[in-house]
């Protein structure tokens, strides 16, 4: 049985994507969306948020090698309320992929991505399936749960996909 695991460039080309897209990585780490991201959005802009700045200094370093000038590093924690300091109403795609089952207060994350969403904007959450004996032991949220959270607060889901194995992939619109 061959296992599979996150592809960034494949699921990236589920979304509806424009060179010129103004995108925000929430919990970007070292790049492994980022970089993908700002490949594909050459006229755009990726703003990478992370709560470790070693992480940010490394997407930095990589970015710099691949000769990629359109990642802005930004260090936020993001469960801080008003913790993120970027424009209101303006961005047109959010990812959060393997970050929500690390937050205590997964509500206080999606609420800052609604913030920062323009209206029809994209969410991509990619995280880890609860059934899953793989990945963490604790944190994780399924699907349903997610759907229901994001529901209520302005957010329709666009499409539901499954890239590999042990993470769901949902793709949700700002209404």
């Amino acid at each position: 049985m061959e296992i599979s695991f996150l592809k960034p460039e494949k699921i990236l080309k589920e979304l509806e994507l424009k060179k010129d897209m103004k995108a925000v990585d929430f919990g970007s780490g070292s790049g492994g969306w980022a970089i993908p991201l700002a490949k594909k959005l050459e006229d755009g802009k990726v703003y990478s948020v992370d709560v470790q700045e070693s992480a940010l200094s490394a997407l930095k370093g990589r970015a710099e090698l691949e000769n990629i000038i359109n990642i802005e590093t930004v260090l936020c924690d993001l469960e801080k309320a008003e913790g993120l300091e970027l424009i209101d109403n303006f961005f047109d795609l959010v990812l959060m992929t393997n970050l929500l089952f690390q937050l205590q207060d997964k509500q206080q994350v999606l609420k800052e991505a609604k913030k920062i969403l323009k209206k029809g904007g994209q969410l991509l959450v990619v995280d880890w399936k609860e059934e899953v004996s793989l990945g963490p032991k604790e944190g994780k949220i399924s699907s349903q749960e997610l759907k229901k959270i994001i529901k209520n607060l302005g957010f329709k889901l666009n499409k539901e996909f499954e890239a590999e194995d042990y993470h769901y992939d949902l793709v949700f619109t700002k209404i």
